[in-house]
C-alpha cells in the first residue's frame, strides 16, 4: 500500500491489520515523534479492552486497522536528528517557532495520508463516513491538519496529546469576522432591535466567510485549491481531543488551544483534560476510573441525541440491519476508549 510522495519516493509502507470478516470499516491512526507505524500499531491493537480481554481486532472484526509510517526527516527540535516525522518542528515547548520548516512535511505526509483515504474510499469501496483518522502526540497534530483540508466529512476523529499546526493564524482567520452578540446588547426601542437584528444577520455571514477563509488558509499552506462550493462539509465530522494536564511534553494549553480552534471553525469538539495526567501514560485511562466513566457516558449521550450518529455504516444497512446498526454507534465511542487507554503507554 505504499503511496509516491511529492518527491517521488515512495512513501514507507503502512502497518495494516486486515478484518477478519467482511470488511466495513477503516480505522487510519497516525503514530507520534520517532516512532513508526508497526511499532504503535501492536501496542494499541495487542491489548484487550473490557473485562473480556478481548482487543480492537476481536471486537469489530469487520474493521481494517491502518498504521503510516512518518518517514524519516532531519529535526531541528533534535539537534538535526533523522527522526520518523510527520513534518519538522523547531520546538516542542512552542511548535509555532519557525513554522515555516513545518510546511514541506505537512504538504508531503498529507498527500500520503489523504492516498491511504481515497484508496480505502477507491479500491476497497469502504464509505468515507466509515472512516475513522486519528494520532498520538504529533500524529495527532498532522491528522489534525489533513481533516481540516479534506473537502468531505468522515466518520470521525480521535486525537491525543496533540497539537493544531499553525493554530493562531487558523483561528484567527476563523474569528476575524467576530462581534457582539445579541445577548451582549442592551436594546431600548423596536428601531434599535431591527437595525441589531440586520447587524447580526451582517455577522453571522462574515462570520460564515472568516470559516472559510480559515479552512481556505490551511489548504493554501497545503499547496491545494479552495474547496469550490465552499460547503466545507467536513465539519459535520465528530472529533475528540484528549490530553493529560501534568504532560511536560505537549503542554495541555497546546491541546486546549487546538481545541477551542476546531470548535471556532464549526466541529462538534469532545474535549478532556486529565488531571494529573503526563504525556504517554495511560494508567488513568486503563480502567473504569471517574475519569474514563465522565468519557465515556459523554459520548454516549452524544450518540443517544444523533450528534454522533449512525453514519458509520450505509443507509441501506442501518435500515436492513439492527444489528449493524447498533455495531456502528458502539464503533467511535469503543475506539476512543481503545485510543484513550493505550496511547498512554508509548514513549512518544
Amino acid at each position: 500500500m505504499a503511496t509516491q510522495s511529492t518527491s517521488g519516493r515512495p512513501a514507507p509502507a503502512p502497518f495494516v491489520v486486515e478484518p477478519t470478516a467482511h470488511h466495513t470499516h477503516t480505522f487510519i491512526l497516525l503514530h507520534g515523534l520517532g516512532s513508526n507505524g508497526e511499532k504503535f500499531g501492536r501496542e494499541l491493537l495487542e491489548t484487550g479492552i473490557g473485562s473480556d480481554g478481548l482487543g480492537l481486532p476481536s471486537r469489530f472484526p469487520g474493521a481494517k486497522f491502518i498504521f503510516p509510517t512518518s518517514r524519516r526527516r532531519r529535526s531541528t527540535a533534535f539537534r538535526r536528528s533523522m527522526l520518523t516525522q510527520w513534518f519538522d518542528v523547531a520546538s516542542l515547548d512552542d511548535p509555532s517557532d519557525r513554522s515555516h520548516k513545518q510546511l514541506a512535511g505537512l504538504r508531503e505526509s498529507f498527500a500520503e495520508t489523504l492516498a491511504v483515504v481515497e484508496q480505502e474510499c477507491g479500491d476497497a469501496g469502504i464509505p468515507r463516513q466509515n472512516i475513522i483518522l486519528g494520532g498520538l502526540s504529533q500524529g495527532c497534530a498532522m491528522a489534525l491538519i489533513c481533516l481540516i483540508a479534506l473537502e468531505r466529512p468522515i466518520g470521525g476523529f480521535v486525537g491525543m496529546s496533540g497539537w493544531l499546526p499553525f493554530q493562531k493564524e487558523i483561528e484567527a482567520r476563523a474569528t476575524a469576522g467576530d462581534g457582539p452578540q445579541l445577548d451582549d446588547v442592551v436594546l431600548s426601542g423596536t428601531d434599535e432591535r431591527c437595525s441589531v437584528s440586520a447587524g447580526a444577520d451582517t455577522e453571522k455571514q462574515d462570520h460564515g466567510r472568516s470559516l472559510a477563509n480559515s479552512i481556505d488558509y490551511v489548504r493554501e499552506l497545503l499547496q491545494l485549491d479552495n474547496v469550490s462550493d465552499g460547503a466545507h462539509t467536513v465539519l459535520s465530522t465528530p472529533v475528540f481531543l484528549g490530553h493529560g494536564e501534568a504532560d511536560d511534553k505537549i503542554k495541555v494549553s497546546l491541546g486546549e488551544a487546538a481545541h477551542r480552534t476546531m470548535g471556532r471553525l464549526g466541529f462538534d469538539v469532545q474535549w478532556r483534560a486529565y488531571a494529573g495526567q503526563g504525556h504517554c501514560n495511560g494508567s488513568i485511562f486503563s480502567q473504569r476510573s471517574k475519569h474514563f466513566d465522565i468519557k465515556y457516558h459523554y459520548l454516549r449521550e452524544k450518540i443517544a441525541l444523533g450528534l454522533i450518529t449512525t453514519k458509520l455504516v450505509p443507509t441501506t444497512l442501518q435500515l436492513a440491519d439492527p444489528f449493524a446498526k447498533a455495531l456502528a454507534k458502539e464503533t467511535f465511542t469503543k475506539l476512543v476508549e481503545q485510543f484513550m487507554s493505550e496511547t498512554g503507554k508509548k514513549k512518544d
